[in-house]
């Protein structure tokens, strides 16, 4: 596999996407699009903490499917201790990381044993080694307070030249950019729009009875390795479903609960049923996902292969600023703002926000209309 320079085209789009109101895990996807421009690499895995309120502490995304069926094993304490023996921080410690390592670290820079003595670690056996991965980079990235908030890592596979110095700096100049599009932000539920739904029948206890193919889709999205298909619910909903108990405080408003993680926002709500076994035997659990509407129409513009400019006008016209506050964002005057999107619309064939609206609808931006 041929290595890539850095690119100014990826350090453009990231850039760009920290200008706008975009950010969060959210939105990994797209930046591991633009960093496969600079940085040559296989799969790609983000660890961060996470919205889930039944394991605040730590979520993982993995690009490669390989790499997520292993990902459970990374929580086993015999893997962590192993993970602690061969190397000098663990990639939850990406606080520690952030404060006394900044920048880029190459495999020989993060590991404390030899290369062989890490091929044959139990971290490496129970994690690496079903996808054959060989060698990765790693990033602690930071606020611009110094604090930790996550660890992106790219990962090469066997027959892949393994990473050299050069490559790892590329990641130096797109640092702050990176940092500024995941950091996490305040959930604004009331940009999210709902992207699909789902129900679950469960007993009180927390035994699957059924789930739709709805759900049985976003439960992995929502709960990761923490969902076991056919096996008892997590735990954040077992936890849930206590609060239907007719002791229960508040049981009149049915319990739900709500976070996100890199695959979007999730609320699901439960409510008693009467099932064949008996009123109160089961109980019905509606999973709802939701993503940012931003998102979706960063999405839909890409596509587009818009120059940057009217990018980022085509982003803040659809999302409904007015003009005045457009140009203070994009740094232009109101009669610049003007001029460009007399540009954009002849561009687009379109008249006016509500056209650019439908049109980008029209193309794979399906739900924009009512941003």
């Amino acid at each position: 596999m041929s290595s890539h320079s850095p690119a100014s085209p990826a350090l453009a789009a990231l850039r760009q996407m920290a200008c706008l109101d975009l950010g969060g895990p959210q939105m990994i996807e797209p930046v591991l699009r633009e960093l496969r421009r600079a940085i040559g690499f296989e799969s790609a895995s983000y660890v961060h903490p996470g919205g889930d309120p039944g394991a605040p502490e730590m979520q993982v995304y993995v690009e490669d499917s390989t790499l997520q069926d292993a990902s459970p094993g990374y929580f086993d304490p015999h893997v962590q201790r192993s993970e602690g023996q061969v190397f000098h921080r663990s990639l939850r410690q990406f606080h520690e990381a952030a404060r006394h390592e900044p920048g880029p670290r190459m495999l020989e820079q993060m590991a404390k044993v030899p290369y062989a003595s890490l091929m044959r670690s139990d971290f490496y056996d129970a994690l690496l080694r079903p996808a054959r991965v060989v060698d990765w980079v790693s990033l602690a990235l930071r606020t611009p307070q110094g604090r930790g908030f996550g660890t992106l890592s790219l990962y090469r596979y066997a027959g892949s030249p393994r990473f050299q110095q050069e490559e790892a700096a590329a990641f130096t100049p797109l640092e702050a950019s990176l940092a500024c599009v995941l950091q996490p932000g305040a959930l604004d539920a009331g940009d999210g729009e709902v992207h699909s739904q789902g129900l679950l029948i469960a007993t009180p206890q927390g035994r699957l009875l059924w789930l739709s193919p709805e759900a049985e889709a976003l439960m992995p999205q929502a709960f990761g390795w923490r969902w076991r298909r056919r096996a008892e619910l997590p735990a954040a909903l077992r936890q849930m479903l206590q609060r239907l108990h007719p002791s229960a405080e508040g049981v009149d408003a049915p319990p739900h609960m709500e976070w996100h993680n890199a695959s979007g926002w999730f609320s699901l709500r439960g409510t008693r049923m009467a099932a064949a076994t008996g009123a109160g035997q089961a109980v019905g659990i509606h999973i709802t996902r939701r993503v940012a509407r931003g998102a979706r129409l960063q999405a839909a513009l890409r596509a587009l292969g818009l120059p940057q400019r009217q990018h980022e006008l085509a982003y803040w016209l659809a999302r409904g600023l007015p003009e005045s506050q457009i140009a203070e964002r994009m740094d232009i005057s109101a009669n610049t703002v003007v001029y460009h999107r007399r540009q954009l619309y002849n561009r687009l064939g379109v008249h006016d926000r509500r056209e650019l609206l439908a049109w980008l609808s029209l193309r794979g931006g399906g739900g924009l209309a009512s941003a």
